[in-house]
């Protein structure tokens, strides 16, 4: 089916559980960080869904990406019920089933609404905007809620619970400094395009895995079926995230430098027409200084330097939340502007997989509440 309608953006929305947790409260808990490893993450503050000193959960995944839905409604003035299509990313779902999107579907009051549950971490939000705009653009649906929300703190708190800080090993450290939690909500909707517009020079999108033969750069361990359910109880953990740092730290700038070409080709832009990048972590220090070495040349650096929108000093690192979150903060801050040409990248470890999108920003700055 072609294309017969023109699909926009009308909103962001965005949720962090909790007051931020910042790296001097966290010292407290698992150890310190050296200086020059805290300078290279580049988080400050983080938010977790769990209480940092008891572990327990304040808040669900689902929860988060309910509130996060609300307020890109109320921004766009629009109801829950005017929404026919969700589709939520997450890579922490409360459950394996109903899928996670079935239960924000829920939690908004929807007796009946398209649900879509993308599993995946920080590529995953960008897939379900790209899942979402062709539904509209064929008419399938009108408006859809497209969510990213990711409840990484559970895994985290074992690692410190109960234990001196100085005893926490540095490598576990660094993965307690560098995650937060949160939810971001974009909403969109589609119009009839009529006979001489359409949805097409709109969005360009490019999804590709670049790992399928290396090791995984991130592995979540527990709750699947790689073994018995008997053999992973006797593990330490019932569930462990397991990153591959020096694999991550070399090869994850070749991913983000071929997903920025391979989307300059698709959309058929040079960088300097591009307006913003939202692209999570793109200035964190590990990730920026082997940009050049990974194939960008230094002019395209300098100019992709000035355009990067990102949050990750506020937030930490929020798999399927992120993309959602970053484009969020730059929109309320307004440093994203109506006209302007975006692009909205994700970069997932796991298996070194990215997903791009480009789009013409249509919304207004948001009034301060």
């Amino acid at each position: 089916m072609s294309d017969t309608h023109l699909v926009k953006i009308l909103s962001t929305g965005a949720y962090l559980p909790g007051d931020p947790l910042d790296n001097a409260a966290l010292e407290k808990l698992g150890g310190p960080l050296p200086d020059d490893v805290l300078a290279g993450i580049q988080v400050k503050t983080r938010h977790w869904m769990v209480d940092p000193a008891t572990g327990e959960h304040l808040t669900t995944t689902s929860r988060m990406a309910e509130s996060a839905a609300r307020q890109a409604l109320d921004r766009a003035g629009l109801e829950p019920g005017d929404v026919d299509l969700l589709v939520v990313s997450t890579a922490s779902p409360e459950h394996l089933l109903p899928n996670v999107a079935t239960t924000v579907q829920h939690y908004l009051g929807l007796e009946r609404c398209a649900a879509i549950e993308v599993r995946a971490g920080c590529a995953g939000a960008v897939q379900a905007l790209d899942i979402a705009r062709r539904q509209l653009a064929d008419g399938t649906a009108r408006t859809a809620l497209v969510i990213g929300s990711e409840s990484i703190s559970p895994l985290l708190a074992p690692i410190y619970l109960g234990k001196n800080p100085q005893s926490v090993r540095m490598r576990d450290r660094l993965t307690l400094y560098t995650f937060g939690d949160g939810a971001g909500a974009v909403l969109l909707r589609a119009e009839p395009a009529g006979e001489a517009a359409g949805a097409q020079g709109e969005f360009a999108f490019v999804n590709d895995c670049m790992g399928g033969l290396r090791k995984p750069g991130m592995q979540i361990i527990g709750g699947g079926t790689d073994v018995a359910q008997a053999e992973q109880q006797r593990r330490k953990r019932l569930l462990e995230m397991k990153i591959d740092v020096p694999g991550t730290s070399t090869f994850g700038p070749k991913v983000f430098v071929t997903a920025i070409h391979d989307l300059l080709r698709r959309s058929g832009l040079s960088l300097d027409e591009v307006d913003a990048l939202v692209l999570p972590e793109g200035n964190a220090e590990y990730f920026s200084s082997e940009f050049e070495e990974a194939g960008l040349s230094a002019a395209d650096y300098e100019t992709l330097q000035g355009r990067i929108v990102e949050n990750l000093t506020e937030v930490g690192a929020t798999g399927s939340a992120a993309v959602p979150l970053s484009l969020d903060a730059g929109w309320v801050s307004g440093r994203i502007q109506p006209g302007q040409r975006l692009f909205l990248l994700g970069i997932e470890a796991s298996r070194y997989v990215y997903t791009g999108l480009s789009v013409t920003w249509h919304a207004q700055t948001p009034r301060a509440a």
